[in-house]
C-alpha cells in the first residue's frame, strides 16, 4: 500500500510538472499581432473577412486572396474603412506559380510574412453518388494543394528567421466524416494530416503550426457552396442547419478563438460545443458514431434532381431555404461579402 501511494504522489508530481511546463511554454509562445504581416487566403468574404478584421483591429498588416476580384475590392474598402494596411491580390491557390508570386510581391512591400493563416475553401454538398472524380480533383486542389503551396513558398523566409505562425483552418469534417459531403471531408482530413505532421517537423526550427477544426459558422458561406442531385432540398438542409444558433456558432466569436490559438500557439482546436461533443464521441465510441452518421444520412435528400450538375445557391432557392429559419445566415451572407 506504501508503495502504491508513493508511485501515485510520484505520477501526481510528474502530471503537475508536465502542466506548469506546459502553461511555460505557452506564455513564452504568446504572440501579438501588431504591426505583423499576415496573409489570409480566402479572405474576401466569409470566415477569411471576419479574421482579416479582427487582424486589423489588432494593428496587422493584412493581405488577403481570393480569385473573385470585385468580392477582393470590397473586402478592401470594408477593412480600409477599418483603417486597415491591407494589399489585396486576385489569386488561385491552386497555382502554384501565382502563389509564389504574391508571396513575393508581399515580402517586396512589407517584408516576408510573420504568419499565414490557409482559409480558402470550397463547399460541395450532395450524395455520393453524384461526386464526380473531379469533384475530388477540385476538393484535394483546393483544400490539400492550396495549403501546400502557400506553406511552401511563405516557408524559406519563416526558416532563415526561425519564427512564424501557421493557421490552417480544416473543419470537424476533417475528424469525423459526414454524410454528403465526402470530397470535402476526405480533403479537410488530407489537410489534418498535413497540418499536424507540419507541427512535429517545423516546431524545432521556430515555427508554430495551429489546425482548426469548426464545426458549423454563421459566415454566410451556404451562398458560396454548390449542389448536386435534389439541390434544392439541398441547400435549404445545409442553409437551415447553417443558421440555427444551437447548431452553429456567431463567425466574429469563431474568428476570435482562431486568433487566440494561433497566439498561444495550440496545436489542435475544435470550434463550437456541438462539434467538441461530436469529437469526442467518436474518439470514445467510433463504431457507434459511424453508425448514427449513417442513420442520419437516411434523413438527407436521395440521388435524383439534376444529379451530377452543379447548382449554385440562386438556382437551389425554396420556400424553406427563404423561410425564418435561414434569416441568421442571410444576415451573415450580406455582413461578411458572400452576396
Amino acid at each position: 500500500m506504501a508503495a502504491l501511494k508513493q508511485t501515485l504522489k510520484i505520477a501526481a508530481g510528474g502530471l503537475a510538472a508536465l502542466l506548469a511546463g506546459r502553461a511555460v511554454a505557452r506564455a513564452l509562445r504568446t504572440y501579438d499581432f501588431r504591426d505583423r504581416v499576415v496573409l489570409v487566403t480566402g479572405g474576401s468574404r466569409g470566415l477569411g473577412l471576419v479574421l482579416a478584421r479582427e487582424l486589423v483591429d489588432r494593428g496587422a498588416r493584412v493581405a488577403i486572396c481570393a480569385r473573385d476580384t470585385a468580392e477582393l475590392e470590397r473586402a478592401a474598402d470594408d477593412l480600409r474603412q477599418r483603417g486597415g494596411d491591407v494589399l489585396t491580390f486576385p489569386c488561385d491557390v491552386t497555382d502554384r506559380d501565382a502563389v509564389f508570386r504574391m508571396i513575393g510581391r508581399i515580402a517586396d512591400h512589407w517584408g516576408p510574412l510573420d504568419v499565414l493563416i490557409n482559409n480558402a475553401g470550397i463547399i460541395q454538398f450532395a450524395p455520393l453518388v453524384t461526386m464526380t472524380p473531379a469533384d475530388f480533383d477540385e476538393a484535394i486542389k483546393t483544400h490539400l494543394d492550396g495549403p501546400r503551396n502557400t506553406i511552401e513558398a511563405a516557408l524559406p523566409d519563416m526558416l532563415r528567421r526561425g519564427a512564424g505562425r501557421i493557421v490552417n483552418i480544416a473543419s470537424i469534417g476533417g475528424r469525423i466524416a459526414v454524410p454528403h459531403l465526402v470530397p470535402y471531408c476526405a480533403s479537410k482530413f488530407a489537410l489534418v494530416g498535413y497540418s499536424q505532421g507540419l507541427r512535429c517537423e517545423l516546431a524545432q526550427r521556430g515555427i508554430v503550426v495551429t489546425t482548426i477544426c469548426p464545426g458549423l459558422m454563421r459566415t454566410g458561406s451556404p451562398r458560396n457552396a454548390t449542389f448536386k442531385g435534389r439541390h434544392r432540398e439541398e441547400y435549404a438542409w445545409f442553409k437551415i442547419s447553417d443558421s440555427l444558433p444551437i447548431l452553429s456558432m456567431n463567425a466574429e466569436r469563431a474568428a476570435r478563438k482562431i486568433l487566440r490559438a494561433c497566439e498561444r500557439g495550440d496545436a489542435l482546436v475544435v470550434l463550437g460545443v456541438p462539434a467538441k461533443l461530436a469529437d469526442v464521441f467518436y474518439s470514445l465510441f467510433p463504431g457507434l458514431s459511424a453508425d448514427l452518421y449513417a442513420l442520419a444520412g437516411r434523413l438527407l435528400p436521395a440521388p435524383g434532381g439534376i444529379g451530377t450538375g452543379r447548382a449554385r445557391d440562386y438556382e437551389s432557392e425554396s420556400t424553406w431555404s427563404q423561410s425564418l429559419l435561414t434569416r441568421l445566415t442571410d444576415r451573415a451572407a450580406v455582413q461578411n461579402n458572400e452576396t
